[in-house]
């Protein structure tokens, strides 16, 4: 009897340490964050439910061990540990207490991503593409042609690529009216609005604008940066109302175009000033591009993140996760957004307090929510026309990529009641 009762304890102990989880790290510990969120894509693409563990390690995954998950990991450079059962449930019960700021979120399906993008994009176009490609998360482009066509609710996810929903080719007139690129997506914008039925450019982005709210108060998930984020709310707020000059769509501009704004159309902002001047680099009162050269340099540009509590506030602590909360700065064409012209309900998760602006901005829309981040590329700190796309292999452990792809995996995340 005692040999029997021996063999079981060791047969049990045994059970019990045998590997049967996958612990991803997401703190300084991680080789590879960026990559990371792909092993984690592609776990939940094997039908593989993933624990996100928020603010553990920061933001840590933990799946079902299976050698092929394994193998995976390896071959993406990801670092891991295997981890038995009972480790696995320590962690989660060290996470479930009251007194940690933690919490463990299940993400239960791969989301169907969209890139709104040009199909002649230049190749320092989009940060989103660069890092979605460098994950090896797959996803689909759509431009104006898809999006009349009412293909966004076969998406869960959306990234506005940088663009000007004004119609204005976000005022690079001035600098590069002369220059190939610019007239040949001029070009191609007036035939694509004129194929679709349309007699601006501007026309067609308001009527795409407008598409894209739908998909969003329908339960779709928005995401945007640059200067998408402020001119599709200044294109919701201009409807019926001319403001491109002469040299954007033929016809000057209408002279009381800034009193018949309507910015109870708008997701974010309320109160902006548009730019009428064509020779400005500029859509809007929103953006701090301008004012912000003259008071912070390189070296000394930084934003922090909000630390939310995850037990009550999951949604904003997903988007926030990282290994930091401090985060390099980076321009854009719209690098942040004046903290004045916020709607009421817009939830600030990043900001400069110093400059008195903020950076990363969410808030809802009917059934769906929207994230708007400033800045154009998290490594590539000026991000001038005709630079070289960034070679991710140099920042696989970038904080301020890692907030892209915080979003990209929101919407697999499974929703929990509200707390009471």
């Amino acid at each position: 009897m005692k040999k029997f009762l021996a063999a079981f304890v060791f047969l049990l102990f045994s059970w019990s340490a045998f590997p049967a989880y996958i612990f991803i790290p997401m703190d300084e510990a991680q080789d590879n964050h960026l990559k990371a969120y792909g092993v984690a894509y592609w776990v939940l693409e094997q039908d593989v439910e993933v624990d996100w563990l928020l603010n553990y390690h920061g933001g840590s995954f933990m799946f079902r061990h299976h050698q092929l998950l394994e193998n995976e990991c390896v071959i993406r450079g990801v670092s891991y540990q295997v981890i038995a059962d009972v480790q696995y449930a320590s962690v989660l019960q060290e996470i479930a207490s009251p007194e940690v700021n933690m919490e463990d979120i299940k993400l239960h399906k791969p989301p169907k991503i969209a890139v709104y993008s040009p199909k002649n994009k230049q190749p320092w176009d989009d940060a989103v593409t660069l890092v979605l490609t460098y994950a090896e998360i797959p996803y689909d482009v759509v431009y104006d042609h898809e999006v009349l066509d009412e293909i966004l609710p076969l998406y869960d996810w959306l990234h506005l690529h940088h663009e000007d929903f004004t119609g204005q080719y976000g005022k690079f007139w001035a600098r590069y009216k002369d220059h190939q690129w610019y007239r040949d997506n001029q070009r191609a914008a007036e035939e694509t609005a004129r194929d679709l039925g349309f007699n601006k450019v501007s026309q067609l982005k308001l009527a795409v604008a407008k598409k894209i709210r739908d998909y969003v108060a329908g339960g779709g998930y928005l995401f945007s940066m640059c200067s998408a984020p402020d001119s599709y709310d200044v294109a919701l707020a201009a409807e019926g109302v001319d403001i491109c000059d002469v040299m954007f769509d033929g016809d000057p501009m209408d002279p009381n175009a800034q009193e018949k704004l309507n910015y109870d159309n708008c997701f974010a902002f309320t109160g902006f000033e548009i730019s009428t001047n064509p020779y400005e680099y500029e859509i809007s009162s929103i953006d701090a591009t301008q004012e912000r050269v003259r008071k912070i340099k390189e070296a000394n540009d930084f934003f922090t993140l909000f630390d939310f509590s995850a037990k009550w506030d999951p949604v904003p602590t997903m988007l926030c996760q990282n290994h930091t909360q401090v985060i390099k700065g980076f321009m854009g064409q719209t690098t942040a957004f004046k903290k004045k012209y916020l709607k009421s309900g817009v939830l600030v998760m990043g900001e400069n307090k110093a400059l008195n602006e903020v950076r990363y901005i969410h808030g809802s829309f009917g059934k769906g929510t929207w994230t708007f981040l400033g800045g154009h590329d998290p490594e590539d700190y000026h991000h001038y026309v005709g630079d070289p796309p960034t070679e991710l292999d140099m920042y696989p452990n970038s904080a301020g990529y890692r907030l892209i792809l915080n979003n990209i995996l929101f919407p697999a995340a499974k929703k929990k009641k509200q707390k009471t």
